[in-house]
C-alpha cells in the first residue's frame, strides 16, 4: 500500500523537518530503507490505543497490525506502545515521534486527497442517532435542505438509546450522534489533557438548551409558582434512554438533600408529554420540544425549583469519519440545520 508524497524524492521530505526521524532520537534508523506504511499503522494505532479498532479502520488484519509494530519497534528500537487493560499505552518516544508523524500523513492526505462530494449526484445513506425531541426539531429542517441540494442522499434516523454512543459510533453502526452527551464528552476532552492524545472521537456544538417542568393544564401545581417542597412531594414521570430509574434531575436534587418519587420511566419524550397530559404525572422536557410536539394546548410549563446544569447537545462522530469528503458535507448539513431550527443565543 503506497501512501505517496508531495516531494520530488524521498530526500526531500526526509529533510522536511517536521517529520525527520533521526535527528531528535539516539538510535539511528535508516530512513531509506523505511517502510513508510508503517508509520500510517503507527498514527491509527496511536489514535484509537486499540489494536483491533485500529485493524477496522485500516482495513487489516489484528496479526498485520501487531507484525507492522514488530517492524516499526525493530527499526525504531522502541516499544512503541504496551499493553494495558484492553488497549496500549505509548512510551514516552512513542508520543514524542507521534506529533510529527500525523503532521506529515495529514499533509500528504490533503495533498493527494482527490475525493469530491457532489451533493446532487450523491446517492449516499447516512445513520444517525438522535432522541425524540431532538429528531422533531432538527430533522425538518435536514431534510428540506436535503431536498433542495441532494434529493438522492438519504438517512436512517435511530433512536438514541444511551448518553455515551461511542460504542457504536467505534463499531461503524452510526455515522454520527446528536445528543446531550455530558459524560463522552467530559472523556474526551480528559483524555486530551491526560496524554495529549488526539482521541478517536470528536464533537461539535450545535445548539444550547434548557428544560422546564412539564403538567397537564388543569393540574393542581399549575396554579402559582412551583416550590421545591411541592415538587418533591409531586408523583414523576422519568424520560431515561437506558431505562435507569435515576437522571440528571435527580443528581440535582441529591445535591440538595432531596428526592422524587417515579413512578414510570419512559424512554420517549414525546410518549411523556401524551402520559403528563392525560394523568397528574410531572416530568422535564426540554423547553422547545414542549412546543413543537402538537401538544403544548394540554401542557403547562413551570421553570423548575433548582437549578440544572446547561444543556449542550453536540454532534458526536469518529475521527475516522473526519476527512471523508461525504461525512465532511453530512456534518455542514447538520450543522445548517440545526442553526435553521434553533436561533443563536436563545437557549429553549
Amino acid at each position: 500500500m503506497d501512501i505517496g508524497h508531495p516531494y520530488h524524492s524521498l530526500q526531500e521530505w526526509y529533510d522536511q523537518p517536521t517529520i525527520r526521524l533521526t535527528r531528535s532520537t539516539a538510535g539511528l534508523v535508516n530512513f531509506r530503507t523505511l517502510d513508510l506504511n508503517l508509520l500510517r499503522v503507527f498514527d491509527e494505532v496511536m489514535s484509537e490505543r486499540n489494536l483491533t479498532r485500529a485493524a477496522a479502520n485500516l482495513a487489516m488484519t489484528q496479526p498485520a497490525v501487531s507484525n507492522a509494530l514488530r517492524r516499526l519497534r525493530d527499526a525504531l528500537q522502541d516499544d512503541l506502545v504496551v499493553r494495558s487493560g484492553y488497549g496500549v499505552q505509548p512510551t514516552p518516544r512513542a508520543l514524542d515521534l507521534w506529533p510529527a508523524v500525523r503532521a506529515a500523513l495529514d499533509g500528504l492526505r490533503s495533498a493527494i486527497q482527490t475525493d469530491r462530494f457532489e451533493p446532487a449526484a450523491a446517492r449516499d445513506s447516512f445513520v444517525l442517532a438522535m432522541a425524540d425531541a431532538t429528531a422533531a426539531q432538527l430533522v425538518p429542517p435536514l431534510v428540506r435542505r436535503l431536498e433542495a441540494v441532494a434529493p438522492g442522499v438519504s438517512l436512517r434516523v435511530r433512536p438514541l438509546l444511551t448518553r455515551d454512543p461511542r460504542a457504536m459510533l467505534a463499531a461503524g453502526e452510526l455515522d454520527a450522534a446528536v445528543g446531550h452527551f455530558p459524560g463522552a464528552i467530559a472523556a474526551i476532552g480528559l483524555q486530551a489533557l491526560q496524554d495529549g492524545a488526539r482521541g478517536p472521537f470528536l464533537h461539535q456544538r450545535l445548539y444550547d438548551g434548557r428544560y422546564v417542568g412539564v403538567m397537564r393544564a388543569a393540574h393542581p401545581l399549575a396554579r402559582g409558582p412551583l416550590d421545591l417542597d411541592r415538587y418533591c412531594a409531586a408523583r414523576h414521570l422519568l424520560v431515561s434512554f437506558s431505562g435507569r430509574p435515576f437522571g440528571f434531575v435527580d443528581e440535582a436534587l441529591a445535591a440538595l438533600g432531596r428526592r422524587r418519587r417515579i413512578v414510570l420511566t419512559v424512554n420517549q419524550f414525546f410518549t411523556a408529554g401524551q402520559v403528563v397530559a392525560q394523568t397528574d404525572l410531572l416530568t422535564v422536557l426540554p423547553a422547545r420540544f414542549v412546543e413543537s410536539a402538537g401538544s403544548a394546548a394540554q401542557l403547562v410549563t413551570q421553570p423548575l425549583p433548582f437549578e440544572l446544569p446547561p444543556v449542550h447537545v453536540d454532534l458526536l462522530w469518529h475521527r475516522g469519519q473526519t476527512a471523508r469528503p461525504p461525512h465532511r458535507w453530512l456534518r455542514d448539513t447538520i450543522q445548517g440545520a440545526a442553526e435553521d431550527a434553533f436561533s443563536p443565543g436563545e437557549p429553549g
